[in-house]
Order: structure tokens, then C-alpha cells, then sequence
């Protein structure tokens, strides 16, 4: 799990992944510095930055306090969620889906890297890490240990996979016009479709209408490419679409 907390201070000189996430937090809360591992005097200067914005005590040292209030956005993304009684999962895959997307979710220091790629892929990182799988994974199974239920499909990065399993048990309906189109429920997930057995893109299904279904879903953007780089809520049409039901 993505470190939203730490055990000791960090302040200048101090080197490694822990600095690198400093300097991530940083820029996702617009206080932008180079992410390089480097605790120099410009993070300084950027972390008294933002423990001035934040009515802390100015010290350019990253305490416990402001490591957590640095990361504050992905303690509110993973706090647990108490759902009405007899709530069916499909409707608590979308309140974490709804929670997380509040936290704005995004990429911060290239390709499919970041804290949230981090905690969405299990640690992993980079270009070769594309992570809308890991993210509609990652909230379904929030959602599931919540419930108290097995997960139906088995958890992965990738679509292809994501799509193998939902066959395998029985929860995958091909198309959007076919016969099976009722099983498809809110909290359900998306796969678009490239070609017969190759699937490029997921999300999580948040609404159903007639001709378009509304959506959120992890690295995309707000032209809807699958290789985006935030979490947005969407509203896409059902040409080339697969679903996976919960």
C-alpha cells in the first residue's frame, strides 16, 4: 500500500523514494518542484510553501503532520465506506468509485507514475504500466472486502485478463445490444473492445441509459484516451463495449 504516513522527519539531505514522494505531493497539491529524490533547498522552499498554505508551523522539515496532510487526498480516497443495509455491491463499487474521483487521482512525474499509479498497480510504475485495470480493480475490491464478499473476477492490470476471468465465471456479457444487455447493472465494469479478444481500455459503469452508459474510470482524460493520465468521470456509447457484471 502507498505510504500516506511516515515514521521519522525528512529535511534537507535526505535522498531516496521517500523525498521523490514529497516532491510528487507537492505537485499534485500545485506546488511544483523537480522530482528527483533530492531533498535540496527548493523542496525546502516548497514544503514551507505549502506548511504556510496549510496554518503550519513554516519549517521546510516534513514532520508526520505534513507527510499526512501532503498525502491527505489519498487518506480520504481509502477511508471506508459504511453502506446502507442490504446495499447491493454494484452500488458500493460506485460510492468508492465517487470517493476516489473526489480526490482528483492523477499522474505527477511522467507516464503512469505517481503515488496513485503506485497504490492503483501494486507499487508498479512507468509507461509500460498502463493502470485503468488496476484502478477499476483496486475500487471493486474496496468495495467487496466492505461487503464481505469474494471479488467475481480475479484482480488485474490488465483488460485482456480482466475479460479472460469474467468468462471463466461466467460474468462477462459481449456486446451492448445483444440479449444480455439486463445483466448489465450500475457498478458494473466497461471493456472497449480494439478487436475479438483484444480489449484496451476499462472502467467502472456508474449509470445505464438507452444509446450511452456514464462512467468513471482511471487514466483517461477528457478526450477519453485510454493512455490519459487522471481518473474523470465519462459518458461513452456502447459501440465496441463488453461488460463485466458484479
Amino acid at each position: 500500500m502507498e505510504p500516506i504516513t511516515i515514521d521519522k522527519p525528512i529535511e534537507q539531505g535526505a535522498k531516496g523514494k521517500t523525498v521523490r514522494a514529497v516532491q510528487e505531493w507537492l505537485g499534485l497539491q500545485e506546488i511544483h518542484t523537480a522530482i528527483d529524490g533530492g531533498y535540496g533547498p527548493a523542496t525546502a522552499t516548497a514544503v514551507r510553501m505549502f506548511q504556510s498554505q496549510n496554518r503550519l508551523r513554516p519549517t521546510g522539515v516534513v514532520d508526520k503532520t505534513t507527510f499526512e496532510r501532503l498525502a491527505a487526498p489519498m487518506g480520504a480516497a481509502l477511508e471506508p465506506i459504511v453502506p446502507k443495509a442490504n446495499a447491493p455491491l454494484g452500488a458500493v463499487v460506485i460510492a468508492y468509485a465517487q470517493q476516489h474521483l473526489a480526490q482528483h487521482p492523477r499522474e505527477i512525474g511522467g507516464q503512469n507514475r505517481g503515488p496513485w499509479v503506485r497504490l492503483y498497480m501494486a507499487g508498479n510504475e512507468g509507461p509500460e504500466w498502463p493502470w485503468c485495470a488496476g484502478f477499476a480493480t483496486f475500487v471493486l475490491k474496496q468495495a467487496c472486502d466492505t461487503v464481505g464478499c469474494a471479488l467475481p473476477i480475479r484482480s488485474s492490470v490488465s483488460c485482456d485478463l480482466l475479460a479472460a476471468s469474467a468468462q471463466e465465471n461466467g460474468c462477462f456479457v459481449r456486446g451492448a445490444l445483444t440479449r444480455d444487455r439486463s445483466r448489465v447493472t450500475p457498478g458494473s465494469l466497461f471493456l472497449n473492445s480494439r478487436t475479438a479478444g483484444d480489449w484496451v481500455h476499462t472502467g467502472i459503469v456508474v449509470r445505464l441509459e438507452d444509446d450511452v452508459f456514464h462512467t468513471i474510470e482511471g487514466n483517461t482524460n477528457d478526450s477519453g484516451d485510454r493512455e490519459g493520465y487522471e481518473v474523470c468521470a465519462r459518458v461513452r456509447g456502447y459501440k465496441d463495449k463488453d461488460f463485466v457484471t458484479v
